[in-house]
């Protein structure tokens, strides 16, 4: 057990003090490229411009002859590209792989002073967050960098589920955790090969009592699994986001899956496709006429407290809280995206 006390310490000498608060940042989409790929890489100028978050992929995704190739071709990118206020992530390969202990001292012994977050996958408890913040310590102390890499947890194993709570307060490094669907439904043994969204088999139907005609409806596979990954993140004080939603071709769903996680308290979701990537900014961008009744409860209880009625509806501190997360996320959202300034009247 760590106590109070030296929560915040280093765990190295010389490696930079942990942070007690996270960066306010918008990361309303976490994109992810495959950094072995040339054609890819050339576009990332552009894409810096039109995403939150740039995060190069070594692990799922990337063949295992590609693998050396795909660190190469992040730490490359990672040194030319000037990233702005968008985040630079990648996402290194299991700690049980061959390649793990490689991504992360050459990633941090060459760009570690542009690296904001390293995403863990497969993350089954405390051990895993605990081994790989020792680590970051030690190379962020050899390497001189000057800010604590944040650590992003996948949660794809029933083990990582179980242990979701403790693995969210593990360390200051953690940043948040997405959930992993495809190798959490391999794992629990779920009868699914989505990678994410729902299935038309999972539903219920209306009691036979009410006729031949039974109405079905299709149930959500991973509320469950998400609302807890939710109360998690939020007690830990870290980000909570919905992870990849595999049919490309599927706009609708994409969005409909995008928008629940949203409205259960997710900050952002991955987006595997340039075609995700306006559906996540749309989604995770409050609504402009929410924003608006949010600014008119803020500005009846300036101080948060007490009570005002407003369109009929009593407003009191619950709904101020409410109504200044929206607010300043519209706020973070009109100064990445100069486009949708006049959305929101701030």
């Amino acid at each position: 057990m760590k106590y109070p006390r030296q929560f915040y310490q280093p765990l190295a000498t010389g490696a930079p003090a942990p942070l007690r608060e996270l960066p306010v940042r918008l990361e309303r989409m976490i994109h992810f490229i495959p950094p072995h790929i040339e054609k890819v890489t050339a576009k990332v100028p552009a894409l810096v411009r039109e995403v939150d978050v740039i995060l190069g992929n070594l692990e799922d995704a990337i063949p295992a002859d590609a693998k050396e190739a795909a660190r190469a071709g992040f730490i490359a990118m990672a040194k030319t590209v000037d990233f702005g206020t968008t985040g630079l992530w990648t996402r290194i390969n299991a700690l049980n792989s061959p390649w793990a202990l490689d991504d992360i001292t050459e990633v941090i012994s060459n760009v570690g002073n542009k690296l904001d977050v390293i995403m863990l996958p497969k993350v089954d408890g405390v051990w895993d967050i605990h081994y790989l913040d020792q680590l970051l310590a030690q190379l962020e102390a050899k390497s001189a960098v000057k800010k604590p890499i944040l650590i992003h947890a996948i949660l794809e194993t029933a083990q990582g589920v179980s242990n979701v709570e403790a693995i969210a307060a593990a360390s200051p490094r953690m940043h948040g955790i997405s959930l992993g669907p495809a190798d959490l439904a391999a794992s629990r043994g779920m009868k699914t090969t989505r990678v994410g969204g729902g299935h038309p088999g999972y539903a219920v139907v209306a009691d036979a009592e009410d006729g031949p005609e039974r109405k079905k409806a299709q149930q959500d596979l991973w509320h469950y699994t998400l609302a807890k990954m939710v109360d998690a993140c939020a007690t830990a004080g870290i980000k909570p986001f919905y992870g990849p939603f595999g049919d490309f071709s599927d706009a609708v769903g994409c969005e409909t899956q995008f928008r629940n996680s949203f409205i259960m308290g997710c900050a952002g979701a991955w987006t595997l496709h340039p075609s995700q990537v306006a559906i996540a900014k749309h989604v995770f961008s409050p609504d402009p006429a929410e924003v608006e009744v949010a600014q008119r409860i803020l500005a009846a209880m300036p101080e948060g407290s007490g009570a005002a009625m407003i369109d009929g509806k009593m407003q009191d501190d619950a709904t101020w809280k409410q109504a200044k997360v929206l607010v300043d996320l519209a706020r973070l959202v009109a100064a990445k995206d100069l486009d949708t300034r006049g959305r929101y009247r701030l």
